[in-house]
């Protein structure tokens, strides 16, 4: 599958522009202006831009020097209007759903998402199943599929440098918002094998939350592939880094994700090394140079926006399908149902709700805490 800018040229729109990082009262991560640089990069005519506060949407024009967008505060309205081939959505998640359905209703052929996909279960799989039952090629923003770090990472496994696949981890400041991530990138490695169960639990005593989510304070999943390789994420208070250490970034045994194979180790994103191996041959642990490929998000984004086009036109499923995001969801909300039903939980996973969110409302977990 080739990421090369697509012949076609498409036209855009993004719901969401929001206030650039760092301004006096933004309070995003300022997401779509890596959106607006992928379309512009692959070729697209930036056709409408959709903000509840036009003078953001009109910032944002002058800044990324699409002159003719058209300018919505109602994104419902931009969609009956424009009728964009392409709508990439960067809200917050609890705005999600309601779009992406919007989208879907209205025609769109092909919606590019902000993760998470929502902040229930039950959102997220209807937002997936309405997008199939209309034919709308719904994608999620799981970049990383596409930066060389990982990519690098699945070619070694598939070249068996560490021998059969054993076990997958990932350390991650919440299982929510950078979660989302991390089981994708788990999933990943081992092809989109299917999971069969997961087992999880988690700590809640402080108020916390991302993006308007609230979320654990510390949390673990361990889950089984259909093939046998089992995954373990762990989250939060105990991984060291989770809270904005050195670098940021959470790490567990050393690195952000550890490989383990029959005949090796690979150790992915530690904090002295992007890449190392360790196998029979390395004499301990070596570092590897990357693969040519995407090096950072903003190169990362365009590779994802160029390979959704391209599929848009192939009728290929696109790498970031939301197929592959559904499952990642899964994970999330089946280790929250793992901690409320104090039992394994055998997918698929049949649920509407966020189990963490009813746990902290009935007090059972949280600052709220009824006394037992």
């Amino acid at each position: 599958m080739t990421t090369t800018a697509p012949t076609t040229r498409y036209r855009a729109a993004i719901i969401g522009t929001g206030r650039p990082r760092g301004q006096e009262g933004a309070s995003g991560a300022a997401i779509s202006q890596f959106h607006v640089k992928a379309y512009l990069s692959n070729n697209c005519e930036v056709a409408a831009l959709a903000d509840i506060r036009p003078e953001n949407a009109e910032a944002f024009r002058e800044q990324h020097g699409v002159p003719d967008a058209r300018i919505f505060a109602d994104y419902k309205q931009m969609l009956a209007e424009v009728k964009p081939d392409i709508v990439s959505i960067c809200t917050w998640p609890h705005l999600h759903a309601e779009m992406v359905i919007a989208c879907a209703e209205a025609g769109i052929r092909a919606v590019h998402s902000e993760k998470p996909m929502a902040p229930t279960f039950g959102e997220a799989r209807r937002m997936h199943e309405t997008c199939v039952a209309r034919g709308t090629q719904l994608t999620l923003n799981h970049q990383r599929r596409f930066e060389t770090l990982y990519t690098t990472t699945k070619r070694l496994i598939a070249e068996g440098t560490v021998g059969k696949l054993v076990q997958l981890q990932a350390a991650a400041q919440n299982l929510y918002d950078w979660g989302t991530h991390w089981f994708d990138m788990l999933n990943f490695y081992n092809d989109d094998e299917p999971i069969e169960w997961v087992l999880g639990q988690i700590d809640s005593r402080t108020e916390h939350g991302v993006f308007g989510v609230r979320m654990e304070n510390q949390g673990i999943s361990n889950f089984g592939y259909r093939n046998g390789v089992r995954g373990l994420l762990i989250t939060g208070d105990a991984v060291p880094g989770s809270k904005g250490g050195p670098t940021g970034r959470a790490y567990y045994m050393g690195a952000t994700h550890r490989v383990i194979g029959t005949e090796g180790v690979i150790e992915v994103g530690g904090p002295d090394s992007k890449l190392r191996l360790l196998n029979a041959t390395t004499g301990g642990f070596q570092e590897v140079p990357l693969d040519a490929g995407p090096a950072d998000i903003t190169e990362a984004v365009a590779a994802a926006i160029g390979n959704a086009l391209e599929c848009l036109g192939s009728g290929e499923r696109p790498r970031l399908s939301s197929y592959n995001a559904i499952r990642a969801t899964e994970l999330i909300f089946a280790t929250y149902e793992s901690s409320r039903r104090r039992a394994r939980i055998d997918l698929p996973l049949q649920i509407e709700d966020n189990p963490l969110h009813a746990m902290l409302d009935a007090g059972l977990v949280g600052p709220g805490r009824k006394a037992e």
